[in-house]
């Protein structure tokens, strides 16, 4: 499988059908970075999809067979740009992007700043009053002594910074304005039990969504919550894809006869 030349981003493609993008933390090279039983996960994934969808997988950001690319220049732009090479490079145009946490957090940035989105896909990150600042402070907290689950995908202790250089780069990004005028179908989704924490920081992202449905349903988000799992429920595909395909089949249907 190919590296796209211009964001040094390595990529896999499987199946036929609606395009989509499936981004962090299902990785293209995933059973190489998390090991075997990881590598299962995202066949799962690839089982659960690629009947109706072409799933493009990356190894992003600096993960598995991508080039490096320094800490200090992971800003929400450069992500977009990369993640549009890449898109380019595997022939989409317009596309569905799945994200969990990091992933949707960047999926949300990119929906905001480009026309190509079919429909988006955000887990385990609001759109709406997410804990921006306390996931920055917690970057911050332990920048010079990553904990060891960030250890597992990063290729060096300096990579680290690259989440305090990204979650800079969008601390005044007009969140609510966002959420509010994103016209593609688009779906929020967390396990109920999913609050967690990083360093001393409480990220209470279940807590938040629960709270804000309401303001975005109205804006035309859908919601879910997904009953008795937590922050790990991206790692479980037999539960989490037919949530997200109940929404997502009906309206990339509806995109593909418009």
């Amino acid at each position: 499988m190919p590296l796209d030349p211009h964001s040094g981003v390595y990529f896999e493609l499987h199946g036929q059908g609606q395009p989509l993008l499936l981004g962090f933390p299902v990785m293209a090279s995933h059973g190489e970075i998390f090991g075997p039983e990881a590598a299962r996960v995202r066949d799962r994934y690839l089982e659960l999809l690629t009947d109706r969808y072409q799933v493009l997988l990356v190894d992003y950001p600096s993960i598995g067979r991508s080039r490096d690319i320094p800490p200090d220049q992971l800003t929400a732009d450069r992500v977009c740009s990369d993640l549009l090479a890449v898109a380019d490079a595997a022939g989409f145009e317009r596309f569905t992007y799945w994200g969990y946490s990091w992933g949707a957090s960047s999926g949300l940035q990119l929906a905001w700043r480009s026309d190509r989105i079919a429909a988006l896909v955000a887990g385990g990150w609001p759109p709406l009053g997410a804990a921006y600042r306390e996931a920055l402070a917690a970057s911050l907290e332990q920048i010079d002594n990553p904990p060891d689950y960030a250890m597992v995908v990063l290729r060096s202790p300096a990579q680290y910074a690259q989440w305090s250089t990204f979650l800079s780069s969008i601390q005044d990004w007009p969140e609510e304005t966002a959420a509010r005028r994103l016209a593609c179908p688009r779906l929020a989704f967390v396990g109920a039990e999913g609050d967690t924490d990083a360093g001393s920081q409480d990220i209470l992202n279940a807590t938040i969504l629960r709270q804000r449905a309401p303001e975005l349903e109205a804006m035309g988000w859908a919601v879910r919550l997904i009953a008795d799992e937590g922050h790990d429920v991206c790692m479980k595909p037999d539960v989490l894809v037919p949530v997200v395909r109940e929404f997502l089949d009906p309206a990339m249907l509806s995109d593909a006869s418009s």
